[in-house]
C-alpha cells in the first residue's frame, strides 16, 4: 500500500508524531495500524466513522505504547464511557500484532488527549 499510494496514504492514516517516530519503517507503521483499528473495533465503530487520525499512538520515554484519541474517536469513548487504555505493540521484519484492552475503571492508562 505506502509503495502504491506513498505519500497520500501515510497522511491519511497517521499523525504527523506517528509519521515522525516511524521515519517510514514498515514494521513499525504496520503495528500502528493494527493498533488502531483494534482501538476502533473497542470502541464500537470499526472502521468506519472515526477518521484513522483521530486514533494516535505514540511511545512515551521508556517505550510503552499509549493511546492518544482526538475528534470522534475521543467523542466516541466518552459516550460508551472508555477512559482507560492498554496497549501492546509486537513486531518482526514481516508481521506486526497489536492487543488494545479498554474500560471505565482503575486498572490500565488513561487515554490522553494531546494537541494534534
Amino acid at each position: 500500500v505506502i509503495e502504491r499510494w506513498g505519500e497520500k496514504f501515510l497522511s491519511r492514516i497517521y499523525t504527523d508524531a506517528e509519521r515522525q517516530f516511524c521515519r517510514g519503517r514498515v514494521p513499525e507503521l504496520a503495528v500502528r495500524f493494527a493498533a488502531k483499528e483494534a482501538v476502533s473495533k473497542a470502541l464500537g465503530t470499526g472502521i468506519r466513522g472515526i477518521r484513522w487520525r483521530d486514533i494516535e499512538i505514540l511511545i512515551d520515554r521508556r517505550g510503552r505504547p499509549l493511546v492518544f484519541l482526538h475528534g470522534q474517536a475521543a467523542a466516541r469513548a466518552r459516550q460508551i464511557n472508555l477512559t482507560r487504555w492498554a496497549v501492546s505493540l509486537t513486531h518482526e521484519r514481516t508481521i506486526g500484532i497489536a492487543m488494545v484492552m479498554a474500560a471505565s475503571g482503575e486498572g490500565a492508562y488513561e487515554a490522553m488527549s494531546r494537541e494534534p
